[in-house]
């Protein structure tokens, strides 16, 4: 049986590094980061160093968190709320709904790290960020 995770998802404004590692003093776990720079080489050299993704995981929480590569955050706010799975078929139908009277930021499409993934601000204003990768990474 496939699952769906939801988190909530920060952005920052260049300062993604410095934050996750304040939230790690606190909640302790492990913290995992990736620059733009380390998935993709073509990115301005101004973007290399700052993070793509980053997840903070301890036994209570999963924190994610990036730097905004854009002026202003993907969608209205700095935090989004992040669907996570392998369930293509079901993540793409919340995907669909949530933008209907929404507005879609980024449409659901493959990603340059292979999976599915697109970013839509609902009705309400609410940011969502849909995940689909394989069931192999949903065990992780």
């Amino acid at each position: 049986m496939t699952k769906i995770n939801l988190n909530a998802y920060l952005m920052f404004d260049g300062n993604c590094r410095e934050a996750m590692t304040f939230y790690q003093s606190l909640f302790g776990g492990t913290l995992k980061s990736t620059t733009f720079g380390e998935v993709d080489d073509s990115c301005p050299k101004a973007m290399r160093d700052s993070i793509m993704h980053s997840s903070l995981t301890t036994e209570e929480l999963v924190l994610l968190g990036s730097d905004n590569p854009e002026p202003k955050p993907l969608g209205s706010g700095n935090i989004s709320l992040a669907l996570n799975g392998s369930d293509e078929q079901r993540l793409t139908q919340i995907f669909n709904k949530l933008s209907e009277e929404g507005k879609i930021v980024i449409p659901l499409e493959r990603q340059m790290w292979g999976d599915l993934f697109g970013v839509v601000s609902d009705r309400f204003g609410i940011d969502w960020m849909v995940n689909i990768g394989s069931v192999e990474a949903e065990d992780q």
